[in-house]
């Protein structure tokens, strides 16, 4: 017998979350899965989403990212008419609202076997007090109709445990994987440059990340303005799009970065910009897991980010980038400048990154998720 898996994910944005869903639902062998996955409709990867092979599709219009009671209540109910129609052995969430929705109505529906990815917490100290404590709240009721919880870092692991939202018998980390074989064997970086007109001897500063208040890419515009008079020869490209766009582009204006800092969108050939680049930061809040530094030092590129959640189990600080206080943008330039002024001790840097990657490869996320899965079985039906 292969076993049903329903995975639901609220959007299928360009993300981590995103991406860790649908590489599983790929690479899940067929002789022993049939495999099904529920989404809100749009973002970035919904067309891959549709395209997967050999997988049940099911696109939820009423699943969105805001919250909006009345579409939520027919989410929730639109959710169950999956699940009917499917007749999933196993459902498994990511998310923050589809994880609450979609546990919801696997309950309903008496699913054998409830599986929640913590991909970072959907709230947190940058939400006013009644909201997080209402998502907080959501989180608790529904991690009773939860059979086992992934966690894709160990901080993630220890604040929810700390939270009360499982027990630690009922979670276990599983990495969030990646193709490690396509950023290992980025090309030079030469072409991308040349494309975007950028100068051999010019320096390249990067982040990636979507723009919203989470990732906190305004700080990586503060810092492009603190560095930009001392290093003439660099530049400042960030890579993402998101709600802070109009915003982001207004303060480098007011900073005077306008030729200096670019704002490229989405692109596909993240690879290749990793390779284009001397430096890669990250700026965010909090973070689950935080691939792109993964890609980042798969593709032997030193990174400084700031110090939180899973981002301190994939930078070490001193040997493959650099880590600094959240918030603390002053540290964040002064790593990013120590840097780009000791070229050779960040090219020895972002080759003692590219060590120790086996855990994060897709094949052992995959691999793993697996084994949770037919384990877990095995135990509903003795």
């Amino acid at each position: 017998m292969r076993l049903r898996v329903l995975h639901v994910i609220t959007m299928l944005e360009l993300g981590g979350a995103q991406r860790n869903t649908l590489d599983t639902v790929r690479l899940l062998p067929r002789e022993q899965f049939v495999l099904g996955l529920a989404c809100g409709v749009g973002g970035e990867l919904f067309e891959e989403g549709e395209q997967l092979e050999d997988v049940a599709f099911f696109p939820v219009p009423e699943l969105v990212r805001e919250v909006r009671p009345l579409l939520d209540l027919r989410a929730f109910w639109a959710l169950r008419r999956v699940i009917r129609a499917f007749r999933p052995h196993l459902v498994h969430t990511h998310s923050s609202k589809a994880g609450v929705l979609g546990r919801l109505a696997a309950w309903a529906e008496k699913v054998p076997i409830v599986i929640h990815s913590v991909h970072g917490f959907g709230f947190g100290p940058h939400q006013i007090l009644p909201v997080r404590t209402a998502f907080l709240a959501a989180e608790r009721l529904v991690a009773r109709f939860t059979t086992a919880f992934i966690a894709v870092s160990r901080e993630n692991l220890e604040q929810g445990v700390r939270l009360g939202l499982f027990p630690r018998e009922k979670v276990q980390v599983i990495r969030s994987g990646i193709d490690l074989a396509a950023f290992t064997g980025a090309p030079d970086g030469a072409a991308v440059r040349s494309s975007l007109g950028i100068a051999p001897e010019d320096a390249v500063v990067l982040q990636v990340s979507c723009f919203k208040p989470q990732k906190a890419p305004e700080r990586f515009v503060a810092m492009a303005a603190m560095l930009v008079s001392q290093f003439p020869r660099v530049q400042f490209l960030l890579v993402g799009d998101g709600e802070l766009r109009g915003s982001l582009q207004r303060l480098a204006v007011s900073y005077g970065l306008a030729d200096r800092l670019r704002f490229l969108g989405w692109r596909r050939d993240v690879a290749a910009l990793f390779a284009a680049a001397d430096v890669v930061t990250l700026t965010s809040r909090f973070e689950g897991l935080p691939r792109v530094l993964v890609e980042a030092r798969a593709c032997g590129k030193p990174v400084v980010a700031m110090a939180v959640d899973g981002v301190v189990e994939v930078v070490q600080d001193g040997v493959n980038g650099f880590l600094v206080p959240e918030g603390d943008v002053v540290a964040l330039a002064e790593k990013v400048a120590w840097l780009l002024t000791h070229p050779e001790r960040a090219r020895a840097m972002g080759q003692a990154g590219r060590k120790g990657l086996a855990e994060f490869s897709r094949e052992r996320m995959v691999a793993e998720q697996s084994e949770l899965y037919l384990r877990l079985w095995r135990e509903t039906v003795l």
